[in-house]
């Protein structure tokens, strides 16, 4: 078999075993994916020629990992250490996964929500080095050959941008890939999916962003983005290059904006592997937390009404998931929908008014709302009332709009309402968790969509669940690729909620806590997938077995669960 520099090699299971090199001296040190560092033993640095291009101490992976700890420890802020990181990925990615494995809980924050936010807004004057795929109006005639051109081959998961709706900050131009790296980095360390077998892509089809236009250093297409049709050839020509190349492989689209989202998820959800994290892993760990709040309190979620606040692509992608499982607990479809209201800038989404085709779904006829007769009735708080809310989702990112008024008008309805203030980052969160508890005196069941702190009250510590989409989309995709799944279905995402919902403990739910710990994503993904992986093979989209393995799961959901046990990497050198 011809070796372009370097091959993986691969148990019957798709596990990595190994690594065959067809390189010697320094270069094989400028390979992240190979690159042992100071690690490299003496027999290897002689076998290999890299005598002389190392020090003579021969560390161990342990002592590296702690020695890059202490370094991160000194630096002053999260983006410093979100650039260390970056650069140690860059020289060392067995390190660098070993470095954030160590404490998942600090650093996932630092290498994806909120510092990754940053990190795009400063992309073009932090460029180091050449990370994933760049396709713009001047390439993409020729993005197959790129893509087959690139270092890694046996590509199982991408993560595909095109900048416009980066979290809580809009549209980043080229600056949006650190975002996809980030993702990527997740699904290694949630699910296991080696670092080989993603790949980040950035589809730079201009910016609105004037600033990012009149910014000399830009690094980006300096041009307006590209609309309608021209858009939508430039997608179809990356569509078509994507699935000649990579034909197994898993495509998740990440930030596109409001009704591109959608119309581009739709389009080719039977022409690629895909599905769009911002609307459906954000519906499915919702919904996962919503199933824990109606465990903590004793209730149906057949007797909930939903209110989401802020209509965009998360906001709808909710209401999605929350619909779907109200059918799957037997209500029909109108009655499910008549329960789960929007709002946004103009107040509740109704069908009388002119609407972006995507909103359409859940917009409430205004007959069936008679409180609803001004402008002036058209309140968060008065709908909270006349609705009956009882479980309130905030994807505004209108920061403090989950005010006392709000908490008190949620109390009226129920005793223990649900409020979850998910909007990223920080400091776009519709509510702070300690004021939601002081204002409902510890009642109300809360859940971020951002890191918080622990919350004190009544002299006792509660852990602040984080519906983080980390804990849906690495088990996702490795549920699909291990099952060989040839389609993307809603049920994925269903099974995916009530699989992290599962992992909640009793004591938890007794405290009111709806989402697992950070600290659990390992297991918590590979539960995940291996409920994906059976849902696929019930459904029958399963194509011939495992798209990546010689082994087969010939859909038998056991065998399906040995082949994601082995298929899981962990960070140690061949």
């Amino acid at each position: 078999m011809e070796i372009n520099h370097y091959e993986f090699e691969y148990g019957e299971y798709g596990e990595t075993t190994g690594v065959t090199i067809n390189l010697r001296g320094f270069d094989i040190l400028r390979f992240n994916n190979i690159s042992k560092g100071t690690a490299f033993s003496i027999e290897e640095r002689i076998r290999l020629k890299l005598s002389g291009y190392l020090p003579f101490r021969v560390k161990t992976l342990e002592e590296q990992v702690q020695n890059s700890l202490d370094i991160i420890a000194k630096k002053e802020n999260d983006i410093e250490k979100f650039i260390y990181i970056r650069s140690l990925y860059d020289r060392n990615v067995v390190l660098a996964h070993a470095v954030i494995a160590s404490d998942v809980t600090q650093f996932l924050p630092i290498i994806y929500t909120p510092t990754v936010g940053l990190a795009c807004q400063q992309y073009s004057s932090m460029f180091r080095r050449a990370n994933g795929i760049h396709l713009f109006p001047d390439n993409i005639d020729y993005a197959e050959y790129i893509l087959a051109n690139y270092t890694d081959k046996d590509i199982r998961v991408a993560v595909v941008t095109d900048n416009q709706g980066i979290l809580g900050l809009g549209d980043q131009g080229a600056g949006g890939i650190p975002i996809c790296l980030g993702k990527l980095m997740l699904y290694t360390q949630g699910a296991g999916i080696a670092p080989w077998h993603c790949l980040p892509i950035s589809l730079d089809v201009g910016t609105d962003n004037q600033t990012l236009l009149d910014d000399p250093g830009y690094l980006g297409w300096r041009n307006k983005r590209l609309t309608g049709e021209a858009y939508d050839r430039f997608i179809e020509k990356f569509v078509n290059a994507f699935k000649k190349v990579f034909p197994k492989a898993l495509c998740q689209w990440e930030d596109f904006s409001k009704q591109t989202a959608f119309s581009v998820r739709d389009k080719y959800l039977d022409q690629v592997i895909s599905f769009n994290d911002d609307i459906q892993g954000t519906g499915s760990i919702t919904l996962a937390g919503i199933l824990a709040a109606m465990k903590s309190k004793n209730e149906s979620l057949t007797d909930q009404v939903f209110l989401v606040n802020g209509a965009g692509a998360g906001g709808v992608g909710i209401a999605e998931q929350i619909w779907t499982e109200l059918i799957e607990q037997g209500m029909d479809e109108t009655a499910a929908r008549k329960r789960i209201f929007t709002m946004d800038s103009k107040g509740v989404v109704t069908t009388d008014r002119d609407l972006e085709p995507y909103k359409h779904k859940f917009a409430q006829d205004p007959a069936d709302l008679p409180w609803l007769k001004t402008q002036a009735d058209n309140t968060l708080k008065n709908a909270i009332l006349q609705a009956k809310v009882t479980v309130l989702i905030g994807t505004s990112g209108q920061t403090g709009c989950f005010d006392p008024s709000i908490v008190d008008a949620m109390m009226q309805i129920s005793k223990k309402p649900v409020i979850l203030p998910l909007s990223n980052p920080t400091t776009n969160a519709e509510a702070l968790p300690k004021d939601l508890y002081q204002w409902s005196n510890g009642q109300a069941l809360v859940a971020t969509g951002s890191p918080f702190a622990p919350v004190t009250h009544n002299g006792k510590s509660y852990r602040i669940g984080q519906m983080n989409n980390a804990f849906v989309f690495p088990g996702i995709g490795l549920g699909i690729v291990a099952s060989g799944a040839t389609r993307v279905l809603p049920v994925f995402f269903s099974a995916a909620a009530h699989a992290v919902a599962g992992f909640i403990s009793d004591q938890d739910l007794a405290d009111g806590i709806l989402c697992p710990p950070l600290d659990q994503l390992r297991e918590v993904s590979i539960a995940v997938a291996k409920q994906v992986g059976a849902e696929a093979i019930n459904a029958g989209v399963t194509g011939d077995g495992c798209a990546f393995s010689r082994f087969k799961h010939n859909n038998d959901p056991e065998r399906l669960n040995t082949l994601i046990d082995h298929m899981v990497w962990n960070p140690v050198y061949y």
